[in-house]
Formats: C-alpha cells, structure tokens, sequence
C-alpha cells in the first residue's frame, strides 16, 4: 500500500508566533489561508484559547479531505480560495496567515502534473473540480500568448523561444498532454540556464501560476484582509518567490503611510492601514533539513486603524 505522501511545514514556529502573539491561549478568531496538509493549523489550534475560533482556506480537494479528520469544534475549513476571506465579517479577525507555497504532497504527486521530476498528466490546477488545466489552455494558445505568461510570471528570458517550440510541436504532433513532454520541449528551446536548474523551472512556475491565477488571487486577500482584521490584528504571509514577496512588500508599503489627497491639501491625511513589523527567513538548520525552505520569506505586519 503506497504511503501518503508526506509535507513539511516551512517556517512553522515563527509564523504561529508571529500570527498570535506572546500570550498564552488567545481568543479572537484567526485565518489559516492555505491548511495545505494542516501543518499551521494544528499548531494554532493547539495554541488557541477555548473562545478561539479558527478558519482555514483551501482549493484543494485533497486539503479538504485532510482537514475533515480534524474534529475540534473551533475549527472549521471552506472550499474556497483564501481571495474569498475578505467575505468575511468586518474587523472581525485577529490574525491572517496566508502560506503561499505548494504543498510537497501537490508537487510530488504525479498525476497533480506540477513538477517536471516525474512523468504525469499536465494539469496543475489547484483545484481540480473546476477551470481549465495547463494542456487544455496550451491546446489552443497563441504564440504570443504563451510567450507573455512565460516571460511574466516565470521571468524566462527564452520565452519567446519556448513558445515557438510548444506551437510548433503542437502542430507537428497534436496537444502537449504530459509533463514530460513539456519538460522535453524547454529543454530544447532552452540554450542556457543557472547551475542546478532544470531548464524547465521557469516555465511550469509560469504555467502554474497563471493558470490558477495565483497573483490576482494573492492582491484579493490581501485586500480582503484589511477589510476583515480588527486594530492590532496581524497579517503573516511566507512567500517564496520574487513575484509573490514582491507583491506582498509594496502592498504593506502602501499601506504603511499616510495618504495625503491632492486634491484636498488642508484636509487631514488618511491613517496608515498598517505597520510592517518584520521580515523572516529560514534558519540554517530548517534549509538545511528541507530544501523547499530556501528561498521562503516571511513579512509580519499589523492592523492599524478601524475599517470603515
């Protein structure tokens, strides 16, 4: 009988610490973005005072089945991508903990199609109830097309090339169906690449991104998450890639200043939303005992001012 597989949770101590604070068994009620294989949730829970409640978020089916074991009645979990945590009632969440990473159990599960290591189905939605998947969008794409989302979200600078190869074996031999094939095609569309990178890194961290419309989702929760966190609520996102951390960087940014309208030069300035309290990396030890850690980083900020 295959053995489940197994994920580790990057930056798990810290980001529980930084999500509820010093204090020993908090109320309040508190959001887990992404329970993924409930790595944060179960030590929030464990956490958490009786009056805590605490709400998690995930698209994945299989995410769903793992939190259905869970059977402490302070905790529930919704189907749902955590871009629909703003629907929740205003200023009424004491922290947010968004974990944007893909969970090992995704990535290491062939038939998910997210990694070019194994050989699968090129699929790579979170979700796979609902959308398009990776090879139906590549089945009919325009060059064009393929070549922006791979230069956008993967910051490929053969993307050009690589489009041109998928279209052109597309029309030779019919729909890229698997990861290998694709996986086949970057590599040789590809001319050069960093020590250590498979040629195809880029290229599926594109594909994956976009077709689950990863970043539009991140700029949602992160919205939504101002409407929902009361005045010293923490927000707690672990990114790991530029494009997300880079997101996540200048959102807090934004919002940590006043804002002043040029229209209205005498009128008082809008507080600041936010203020940015830290920035966290994985310690040697945890990189060194899971790789996937590496290039994690995590921001810490907090709820400043009353929701309108």
């Amino acid at each position: 009988m295959n053995q489940p597989l197994q994920h580790t949770t990057v930056l798990l101590d810290e980001a529980v610490h930084a999500l509820l604070g010093d204090g020993d068994a908090p109320a309040g009620t508190f959001v887990d973005g992404t329970f993924g294989r409930g790595g944060h949730s179960r030590l929030i829970l464990q956490r958490l005072g009786p009056q805590g409640r605490l709400v998690a978020f995930d698209k994945d089916t299989e995410a769903i089945q793992a939190a259905a074991r869970i059977t402490d009645a302070r905790f529930s979990i919704r189907h749902q991508g955590f871009s629909h945590l703003g629907e929740l009632p205003a200023a009424s969440v004491s922290g947010v903990l968004l974990d944007l990473g893909v969970s090992s159990p995704q990535i290491d599960d062939p038939q998910r199609g997210f990694s070019f290591r194994f050989d699968g189905p090129l699929d790579m939605r979170m979700d796979t109830t609902r959308g398009q998947s990776v090879a139906e969008w590549l089945a009919d794409a325009e060059t064009a097309q393929i070549a922006e989302v791979i230069r956008d979200y993967g910051e490929e600078r053969f993307a050009g090339p690589i489009a041109k190869a998928i279209v052109a074996r597309r029309t030779e031999r019919g729909p890229i169906a698997s990861t290998a094939e694709l996986a086949d095609i970057v590599a040789g569309a590809v001319k050069t690449r960093e020590p250590g990178q498979n040629p195809a890194t880029r290229t599926f961290q594109a594909l994956r991104i976009f077709i689950n419309a990863e970043l539009e989702e991140l700029q949602q929760a992160l919205e939504g998450s101002l409407r929902v966190l009361r005045p010293g609520g923490r927000l707690v996102v672990i990114s790991f890639h530029s494009l997300e951390d880079r997101i996540v960087k200048q959102f807090i940014a934004q919002h940590s200043k006043e804002v002043y309208d040029r229209r209205a030069p005498f009128a008082p300035p809008q507080p600041m939303r936010l203020k940015a309290l830290e920035r966290i990396k994985p310690s040697t030890d945890e990189v060194a005992a899971n790789a996937r850690a590496r290039s994690a980083v995590m921001r810490v900020a907090e709820r400043t001012e009353v929701p309108a």
